[in-house]
């Protein structure tokens, strides 16, 4: 697989963009989760309340069991007591249904503030990256033979400009035709570029 483009400048870009994707990621998953942590301020006083009225009806639900070992009328003196026990656990409930709630709700805006944030940046660079790699990948077979750089030169001068092509002979078709080595090298090379690739040195390749 062909992460990285052969040409320096291109592949410096690259590297770059990279590097940038996953500082961008880190720094909105740290700002994230300090929107996490102040959003979970909101839920200190129904904590406060929670653990309150849970406290409050431990003690009603004490003083109500020592009411209610009074001989004769203890049940009806305990009553009371019991029914102020609940309440406060009422209470208590609201007050942990409020903790739950700015708890959901510091965890949802977390997420989606990283979400979108990083979104932003990589909805338009990670599609380029892979783009890149999968051309890149697909021309990199085809770089090993004379005929396969052939068919690099043959898309060169099917898709490059004019006098793009004539800088590199007054008759590239011709050139091609005789299979002139170094026109067919420097026509693939021009197509090649395109796909961050470089061929194989003209000294190189076989006669």
């Amino acid at each position: 697989m062909k992460i990285y483009s052969d040409i320096p400048a291109r592949r410096a870009r690259q590297t770059l963009g990279d590097a940038w994707l996953v500082l961008w990621s880190l720094l909105w998953v740290w700002a994230a989760l300090r929107l996490h942590d102040l959003v979970l301020n909101l839920a200190t006083p129904g904590q406060a309340v929670a653990d309150g009225a849970t406290r409050l009806a431990g003690s009603i639900a004490d003083a109500g069991e020592a009411v209610a070992s009074v001989p004769l009328v203890g049940d009806t003196l305990g009553s009371p007591f019991d029914s102020m026990a609940s309440a406060a656990l009422s209470i208590a409930d609201a007050g942990q249904a409020e903790v739950d709630a700015v708890g959901k709700l510091a965890t949802f805006l977390a997420i989606a503030l990283a979400v979108v944030a990083i979104a932003s940046f990589a909805v338009f660079w990670v599609p380029i990256r892979l783009a890149f790699v999968r051309r890149a990948t697909a021309a990199q077979r085809f770089v090993d033979a004379n005929e396969d750089l052939d068919l690099f030169a043959l898309r060169a001068m099917a898709r490059q400009p004019l006098h793009v092509l004539a800088r590199i002979s007054d008759d590239p078709a011709g050139a091609w035709r005789r299979q002139d080595r170094r026109v067919v090298h420097a026509l693939a090379t021009l197509e090649l570029k395109e796909e961050g690739l470089r061929p194989p040195p003209l000294a190189e390749r076989p006669v």
